[in-house]
């Protein structure tokens, strides 16, 4: 196996074995030093259709099993996960890019809190007894007081299928509310970085899952995935990633009628009121660079400021991007590390160069000189409308567009004026009118003077960033259907 950030994996879960993949093994890049992290197997569409049958066929009994004894598997998961920390967090940075903040505070922490916290008891989401109901005779059943209970069963057999920036939180969020509600599932990681994903699923092996309730493919592919996604044996599809691939999703999924859970592109927009605290929003806008270099989805990457304090904002922001560390996540002082991969970085970079074509790179725009080898792209700061390229299409990279308005309405629909909708801010010291603002934001999500989240608050997109909630009990939700139960008293 070699040190702790390396590993070597050939073999999938599937039905409860561990089977040798059927396409081999293909290397995993390590964003940082272009170096070899290992080997992660590679699936093929028979192991994809198998992995599907084998939680077919277990979801019947896991579905019946107690809940108690469910959650009981669910808190043996995250003191596990606890307990792996070590191992995990090394073999994390080493194939994710992640800084040792963001891998060590942010990834296998946080992946084991999502297991606890489902672990708790879900009966309250279960069932919810309705008021009864006086009813006449009608030419199908006497009248009489009906009652009725709303109940929540298991969707059936879920494809939990995770994004390559946390890849370790993304699929706990996925696979625990969906075991916990009685669903199997099959776990596709990411291609680019699925080596933590492998140890998650035997993490869930040796704690004990009955077999075939959590199966494993990982592959270079699109292939087996694709296979989940339009395969009988799979009723529901939870996907986390770029919207053009949630859209083929959402097709290939529509003629067995798939249950969809899809987190897809975020063009967040931080409205900035002139009675704003800059240095707050400036904090807030700059998290796009700092964290996880703006590989996440919910980074306030447009900048809608108004005018009268435009140039004191951008000029906070290219201080702000000035005393970020660029360098290798291994090293403490590093803020911004690596984007995941060389193809990306250089998709980053072209769109940098459209933004100097139509509007004005204020600072960052290249590669770090200083970084030899590696995926980075220095912070960015554009500044134009928002009608340019860079502000209209994800990124998903260190990179800020600027965008002034002049009065509250100008503001808000500069915000909404995009295909996206997934998360915004709203800086203002007049919390009354950034409440009223929030409600008036067509995102799913909306932060009020902080760009923090509440975990428990349902979390997903409007428009084309996706279709339904997770986050706290609105995860459980779902991955469960909706039956009434209806009796005559």
């Amino acid at each position: 196996m070699g040190s702790k950030a390396t590993r070597d994996e050939t073999r999938l879960l599937i039905g409860g074995e561990w089977v040798e993949a059927g396409n081999g093994t293909y290397d995993i890049i390590n964003p940082a030093t272009e170096e070899v992290v290992g080997q992660a197997p590679n699936a093929s569409v028979a192991d994809a259709e198998a992995a599907a049958a084998a939680a077919r066929a277990a979801f019947p009994a896991w579905a019946a099993t107690p809940v108690e004894e469910r959650l009981a598997l669910l808190k043996a998961a995250a003191a596990a996960i606890r307990a792996r920390n070590d191992d995990l967090v090394p073999l994390v940075i080493a194939e994710t890019g992640a800084t040792a903040s963001v891998g060590s505070r942010m990834q296998v922490p946080i992946s084991a809190d999502r297991f606890e916290r489902y672990s708790r008891d879900i009966r309250h989401i279960q069932e919810s007894m309705l008021p009864p109901i006086a009813t006449n005779a009608t030419p199908l059943a006497p009248g009489g007081l009906v009652s009725a209970l709303a109940y929540r069963q298991p969707v059936g057999v879920v494809a939990a299928i995770a994004s390559y920036n946390f890849p370790l939180t993304n699929m706990a969020g996925k696979v625990a509310p969906a075991l916990a509600m009685g669903n199997t599932v099959v776990i596709k990681p990411a291609p680019q970085d699925p080596l933590a994903i492998v140890e998650l699923a035997r993490v869930l092996d040796e704690v004990g899952f009955p077999p075939g309730v959590v199966n494993l493919v990982s592959a270079q592919g699109p292939e087996p995935a694709s296979v989940l996604t339009s395969s009988p044996d799979i009723d529901m599809v939870s996907f986390t990633g770029s919207t053009a691939v949630g859209v083929r999703i959402a097709a290939a999924g529509a003629p067995t009628m798939k249950r969809l859970l899809m987190e897809l592109g975020g063009k967040g927009a931080a409205v900035v009121f002139a009675d704003a605290d800059i240095k707050a929003a400036i904090g807030a806008i700059g998290s796009t660079w700092a964290f996880h270099s703006g590989q996440i989805c919910t980074a306030p990457t447009r900048a809608v400021i108004h005018r009268s304090i435009f140039d004191q904002v951008v000029e906070g922001l290219s201080a702000f991007a000035g005393r970020l560390t660029v360098g290798a996540p291994t090293e403490a002082s590093t803020v911004v590390g690596p984007v995941i991969s060389g193809a990306q970085q250089q998709r980053i970079l072209d769109y940098i160069e459209s933004g100097r074509k139509e509007g004005e790179v204020v600072v960052g725009g290249r590669r770090p000189e200083h970084m030899e080898t590696g995926f980075y792209v220095e912070p960015t700061l554009i500044t134009g409308s928002n009608d340019m390229v860079v502000a209209r299409e994800e990124i998903f990279g260190p990179v800020v567009v600027a965008i002034p308005f002049d009065d509250d309405d100008e503001g808000i629909a500069i915000a909404n004026d995009s295909e996206f909708g997934l998360y915004d801010y709203v800086f203002s010291s007049d919390t009354a009118r950034a409440f009223r603002v929030a409600k008036l934001l067509r995102a799913g999500h909306v932060g009020i003077n902080t760009a923090q989240r509440n975990m428990d608050a349902p979390f997903g997109g409007f428009k084309m960033s996706g279709i339904g909630r997770d986050g706290g009990d609105y995860g459980l939700e779902a991955y469960s259907e909706m039956q009434s139960i209806i009796w005559a008293s």
